[in-house]
């Protein structure tokens, strides 16, 4: 990739905002309110905005390796309080993807260096879920659960906020789990039951108004 095209590209793309709304980017200027925080994968071949065809201003958006929300991670957590405290969205969206390298890293037993503690995360919802995993004979279907069940697994750890927990309570903030299919282009919504999953554990996370 030729990076002066970079800045050829970029000077199309403004006269064409400016051809359609003159006013475009003094408008967005002015502040964000986006409605959705969107929390997804860093693949290069998945592009939150286009693949949701939405736009600048639209959604607050946070990318890490393999849609990550550990609880320890003060990039991850910092994002959240923003979107959820100041911005006030709507909606938080954990959206993973099929054929995901990260996800398939934490499946190999291979040393992969300072990769190694940020797999340890991924790791360990293999061994939450690892008897429902192991009866999935076929490998790639189980590497597509295993994908699925880890955007479930971070869902939840959104849940366990603070934030996140006031929010619900006090303006209904809703939680999603999507899964982007990179070999149809398709955006899945995983329509996660979090009452169920969390009916016997949420007492332990619940925190007092």
């Amino acid at each position: 990739m030729d990076i002066k095209k970079i800045f050829e590209n970029n000077k199309e793309w403004v006269q064409e905002r400016l051809d359609i709304e003159p006013e475009y980017f003094k408008k967005l200027s002015q502040g964000q309110s986006p409605e959705i925080l969107y929390i997804g994968c860093s693949d290069s071949r998945v592009s939150s905005e286009e693949l949701m065809g939405v736009g600048p201003g639209d959604v607050f958006v946070h990318r890490n390796i393999a849609n990550m929300v550990p609880n320890t991670d003060l990039n991850s957590m910092s994002v959240i309080n923003y979107a959820v405290e100041h911005l006030e969205v709507k909606h938080v969206v954990v959206c993973g993807h099929y054929y995901c390298g990260g996800v398939k890293a934490a499946m190999q037993s291979a040393d992969l260096g300072l990769l190694n503690p940020w797999l340890r995360n991924i790791r360990d919802v293999y061994r939450i879920h690892k008897d429902e995993l192991s009866l999935i004979e076929d490998e790639e279907e189980r590497y597509k659960k295993f994908v699925e069940l880890n955007v479930q697994e971070q869902c939840v750890n959104v849940i366990k906020t603070a934030d996140v927990q006031k929010a619900i309570r006090n303006r209904n903030l809703t939680v999603h789990g999507w899964v982007f299919d990179i070999n149809s282009g398709k955006l899945i919504d995983l329509k996660i039951d979090f009452d169920a999953i969390l009916e016997n554990i949420m007492e332990i996370y619940r925190l007092d108004e």
